[in-house]
């Protein structure tokens, strides 16, 4: 059953990892017949790729922007998933959760250009709120879609709307897991049902949050591109541009292929010893994380 996924990560994670090659390299796609010819025929340049990334101030505006937009959805959006499937779990009527579900569920499946048009027609100068604000003599101008020092908020409220009833999935799913005993015996106890969630629900919670977090940190720079090279030109390239982003301009734009396999190699490494150091703080939390102690 696990071979279809094993042969799709084999073929498009592993085999491709040889392809980093060209980090050391002045690849040129005409260089042969073919991208094996055409790296056997290009030439070595060692660490040069690497050491232009000191001195490239747009690589260290791109690693700046990522780190930022990563932390404020670290902070605003991961909580979210996990309050909402509290508030769903609580609710009694299966109808009023399987709607509610339902309706949490549905952004998610919107293209990002579907969902930054939807944030253009709220927030854009010929949205409702800016039309809502001039017909109250509010103000005259009001245009959140072009504005770089908001970009950031603009970001975490786009993936907040669009991923957080995804996300509660997998927190349903551990919730459906807690022994409905443990409830009973709290509530006989005199627990409330705040008590009953602080002391039954959210350390069912806690391995998966403490999974979830490890994964979230080891992702920090990896944002996408989609969402960020469809507003790019709206709020400028130096409010917008992450790490994905700047990987495609410099290498499927620009052309400028082993450059951007450096960066791809940089952030790789990065994103290891995140996920590394995560799961140490979460040994040393009592949770398990992605692998368990030795």
């Amino acid at each position: 059953m696990t071979l279809p996924a094993v042969a799709l990560l084999v073929v498009f994670a592993y085999i491709p990892i040889a392809g980093n090659v060209i980090a050391f390299q002045f690849y040129s796609p005409y260089a042969g017949d073919g991208f094996l010819d055409s790296m056997a025929n290009s030439a070595w340049t060692g660490l040069e790729n690497f050491e232009r990334l000191l001195d490239d101030r747009d690589f260290w505006n791109a690693v700046r922007n990522t780190l930022v937009f990563s932390s404020l959805q670290l902070l605003f959006y991961f909580p979210v998933p996990i309050a909402l499937a509290l508030l769903i779990n609580s609710v009694l009527h299966s109808k009023v959760r399987a709607w509610s579900q339902a309706v949490l569920y549905l952004p998610h499946f919107f293209s990002w250009v579907l969902v930054i048009t939807v944030f253009q027609q709220m927030f854009g100068g010929a949205g409702l709120v800016a039309q809502l604000l001039r017909d109250w003599g509010l103000a005259d101008s009001f245009d959140l879609m072009t504005d770089p020092g908001f970009f950031k908020w603009l970001i975490t409220a786009q993936v907040m709307w669009k991923d957080a009833g995804w996300g509660i999935i997998v927190f349903l799913a551990a919730l459906s897991t807690v022994n409905q005993e443990l409830y009973e015996s709290a509530a006989v106890d005199g627990a409330g049902r705040w008590r009953r969630m602080w002391h039954v629900t959210l350390p069912a919670l806690r391995p998966v949050i403490a999974l979830l977090l490890v994964l979230q940190v080891g992702n920090m720079l990896t944002v996408g591109g989609e969402q960020y090279l469809i507003q790019r030109t709206a709020v400028g390239p130096g409010a917008a541009e992450v790490l994905d982003t700047y990987v495609w301009h410099r290498g499927i734009e620009g052309g400028d292929f082993s450059y951007a396999a450096a960066i791809g190699i940089v952030k790789g490494v990065f994103s290891l010893l995140l996920v590394l150091t995560a799961n140490r703080v979460a040994h040393a939390m009592g949770e398990q994380g992605v692998y368990a102690r030795r």
